[in-house]
């Protein structure tokens, strides 16, 4: 028995998809590494800071209650230093002038590190009716904010092209299907099953994306290994803490695979609509 005829792309649609799937692909990889980044890197920022804070003492005669409690609660504190009058002094200098004046109205200050949270939650309630109690985490919540604000940028960035991938295989498949009509008719004629039909131009995008994706994971990996040296380089803030682990890598390596799932079912889809129709 001879085998039903098989379609499939012309040479220009195939160019097209191979390249268009290879960007979406960079970009999904991309869009997913950078929020896993930048997740990590919240996570550990937050973490390197949660049981630190810093006391202010604006009012010199709360000074010596803020000493005593620090004194009786020293077993839940781990570190605790004092930030003299001089290294205030450097640290204001850029924004202030003023010379030995300047001290008479700096804050005293502590710089504390706490055993555990509920140490710090204790303390701080103690302190807080006679200095300011400001935690490092509460401190930082701008810094923290934008990590989330860029993982919501990218979490978009992935949804569109995502979407856009639906779009493009799908425009794809409708096309090739009408270009294909009376190929169509014969595999009819022949009792070829619309399931058939459906699964010979599955196998035609699974081989495209499969090509595509190969490259559009090469070229963003790449890309993001140089983002995260450069973000190491930093040194200090929230980039420095950026980074991937192995569970991430795996979640990136898994992006072009269920993107080749998707668009196969996308084809799919399209393509039994369009033989139902006709």
């Amino acid at each position: 028995m001879k085998k039903p005829i098989v379609f499939s792309l012309v040479r220009e649609q195939s160019v097209f998809m191979t390249a268009i799937m290879s960007l979406l692909t960079f970009l999904s990889v991309m869009a997913l590494g950078i929020a896993l980044a930048i997740g990590t890197g919240v996570m550990r920022w937050n973490a390197q800071w949660d049981l630190f804070a810093t006391v202010q003492v604006m009012n010199s005669d709360n000074e010596g209650a803020v000493r005593k409690i620090l004194g009786t609660q020293s077993d839940k504190i781990a570190l605790s230093r004092e930030i003299t009058a001089d290294e205030m002094a450097d640290l204001l200098r850029p924004w202030l002038s003023g010379g030995g004046a300047l001290q008479n109205y700096l804050p005293k200050m502590w710089e504390v590190k706490f055993n555990t949270k509920s140490d710090l939650e204790s303390v701080g309630k103690q302190i807080a009716p006679h200095a300011r109690f400001l935690t490092h985490a509460q401190a930082l919540r701008t810094s923290t904010a934008a990590g989330w604000k860029m993982i919501l940028i990218a979490a978009i960035v992935l949804g569109c092209a995502l979407g856009t991938i639906g779009v493009c295989v799908s425009y794809i498949a409708r096309n090739t299907a009408m270009l294909h009509r009376r190929e169509l008719e014969i595999l009819n004629q022949i009792g070829a099953t619309d399931a058939f039909v459906a699964r010979q131009m599955q196998i035609i995008t699974a081989k495209i994306c499969a090509v595509a994706g190969a490259a559009g994971f090469a070229a963003a990996a790449v890309v993001l290994m140089l983002v995260l040296s450069a973000a190491k380089s930093a040194r200090v803030g929230l980039m420095a803490m950026m980074g991937l682990s192995g569970a991430g890598w795996m979640a990136l390596i898994m992006m072009p695979v269920a993107i080749i799932v998707f668009a196969i079912y996308i084809t799919r889809r399209t393509t039994l609509n369009i033989l139902k129709n006709n």
